[in-house]
């Protein structure tokens, strides 16, 4: 099982848990992820959840770049693994609190996005990879275009691993909603759900689903250009390889995987140690 479960007192903490791949997710991570939001709807003792990732280095770092998606070669079609993660595309309403610690970048953003709000450690960092390796930033582009505002979502979509959010710019912006101390973001989102789950659990699920109708309708239209949008902007899988391959850690060996299509290190940059440079 790459996603760990503990439940009491009404609220569900859930962790992603492939810290040796910075909480990558492969295919059977997609599917316990999504298998597990929809039993979440039957079971009337979780009323409220906190989504984190373990080992505290990422939040989640997309797609594991091992994952082999074939594609169909129709421009009008994509299969994306990621696009059944999160709790809203499981029908899912009971409010989910995403806390993050380190790094969340790329397909990360699929499951920030469909959280009520976010809890960050000062130490958490967001970027987006995808045009640095001659991907269309499209999926993720539209999920924090809703979360932020204009100028700020498109800086860290188009500026691709040379821009770092940092926690405290995420904060001012609106991104993430309550700042904590390294290492304890999910103690903080625990005590946040706890309220929630202590409201009559009928009021708190259509207030969730009011505040998702708010916006519903802008991201259906948005996310359906997603598909053509990727089949002509992305460079070819081998040109994008080639561009992983000519991406250069720090310490001069090559670049690690990153973002959605990625798993690991950022930007070539090591974003585990303490104080990497941030762009903000």
């Amino acid at each position: 099982m790459t996603v760990r479960t503990e439940s009491a007192d009404g609220v569900a903490l859930i962790t992603l848990d492939r810290p040796e791949r910075h909480n990558a997710i492969d295919l059977a991570t997609a599917d316990e992820l999504a298998s597990l939001w929809r039993e979440l709807r039957f079971d009337d003792t979780v009323r409220a959840a906190v989504l984190t990732g373990a080992g505290g280095r990422a939040f989640c770092t997309g797609i594991d770049r091992s994952v082999d998606v074939p594609q169909p070669s129709s421009p009008y079609s994509v299969d994306d693994p990621l696009l059944h993660i999160g709790p809203k595309a499981n029908d899912l309403w009971k409010p989910v609190i995403a806390a993050v610690e380190g790094m969340a970048c790329g397909g990360a953003f699929y499951l920030l996005g469909e959280a009520e709000f976010l809890i960050a450690a000062e130490n958490a960092t967001f970027f987006d990879p995808h045009t640095t390796y001659g991907m269309v930033s499209a999926y993720e582009a539209v999920f924090m275009a809703q979360r932020m505002p204009y100028g700020e979502a498109a800086r860290l979509a188009l500026m691709g691993t040379a821009e770092r959010l940092g926690a405290s710019r995420a904060y001012q912006i609106g991104l993430v909603s309550e700042l904590t101390a390294p290492g304890t973001a999910a103690e903080v989102a625990l005590r946040r759900a706890a309220v929630l789950a202590a409201q009559p659990t009928g009021a708190v699920q259509g207030t969730v689903r009011a505040l998702w109708a708010a916006k519903e309708a802008a991201r259906a239209q948005a996310l359906a250009h997603a598909p053509q949008l990727i089949a002509l902007g992305n460079l070819p899988p081998d040109r994008q390889a080639g561009l992983f391959a000519e991406r250069k850690r720090q310490d001069g060996r090559p670049g690690e995987q990153d973002g959605k299509e990625g798993g690991d290190q950022g930007g070539g940059q090591d974003s585990s140690r303490s104080g990497h440079p941030l762009i903000r």
